[in-house]
């Protein structure tokens, strides 16, 4: 069967949405431990890989890269399409990708990053509390869990569930001087990308009252507002609010790429 690539930019460009492929790395276990560094968003296949592509995939195309794209990823997305998947490899493997200057992630596997994470935070989530699982259901674990408990209760369950406690004072992923949470994820992981770096300002005003970041500060507050009172379970306001971030993330890349739409009201005479 057929082999099918991807070349790194046009995989990039699928990044930041919930069309985004599910990118597992394959490299040989010796490649793999010596690098720890990792594709944004990519996850690592835990035993047989057409297994773990069946459990995980959900209809999604699946991206296989190694370290230069040669017969391990290739061999990879070959077992994939025999098993029925829609596969491809990644041209040049991740020396490519980091040739091109695109985004990586540092490895946590403490936090069980790549891969099978869970995080946990407070109730009734507003602004970075739906920003972080974003920024990390997009670019760090597509595979990540979310809880949500009663502030008291947070570090308890963190414990009992292994889970990340996030955005609470004295945990390690909150608020840092000026900068949220979201800053925080960005920084621990390593991610650069501009994108999302002029994300984090729109997430850093809104959430901290400072409009005068960016314009769209205001309009993320306000969208974020209405979708609490909208939506009363949690869980159900993060599936509703993922797609205001993938737009703002990509309002961010056309922006950054001298690419940004401006409308006025311009009827035919």
């Amino acid at each position: 069967m057929d082999t099918v690539s991807i070349e790194s930019h046009s995989l990039y460009s699928l990044l930041g949405t919930s069309a985004a492929p599910l990118v597992v790395d394959v490299r040989r276990q010796p490649a793999f431990d010596k690098d720890d560094r990792l594709l944004a968003g990519a996850v690592r296949a835990d035993g047989d890989l057409a297994k773990f592509a069946a459990r995980h995939a959900n209809g999604r195309c699946i991206v296989a890269y190694c370290v230069a794209g040669h017969e391990v990823s290739q061999d990879a997305a070959s077992q994939l399409r025999q098993a029925g998947q829609n596969a491809a490899y990644l041209d040049g493997g991740i020396e490519a990708w980091k040739a091109a200057g695109l985004p990586t992630i540092r490895r946590r596997p403490d936090w069980h990053v790549p891969g099978g994470s869970r995080w946990i935070t407070r109730e009734r989530p507003k602004i970075d509390r739906i920003a972080c699982p974003w920024l990390i259901r997009r670019f760090i674990d597509p595979l990540a869990r979310f809880d949500y408990v009663p502030t008291p209760q947070v570090i308890a369950e963190a414990k009992v569930r292994d889970a990340v406690p996030y955005d609470l004072p004295g945990v390690v992923v909150t608020h840092r001087g000026e900068r949220c949470s979201f800053d925080a994820l960005i920084e621990d992981f390593a991610l650069a990308d501009p994108a999302l770096d002029r994300l984090a300002t729109i997430v850093r005003g809104a959430d901290t009252d400072r409009p005068d970041l960016a314009p769209e500060c205001a309009g993320l507050l306000a969208t974020s507002l209405g979708l609490s009172r909208r939506y009363a379970d949690d869980h159900e306001m993060l599936e509703h609010a993922m797609p205001v971030y993938d737009g703002l993330y990509a309002w961010c890349r056309d922006a950054l790429a001298g690419r940004a739409e401006r409308h006025t009201w311009t009827p035919a005479a």
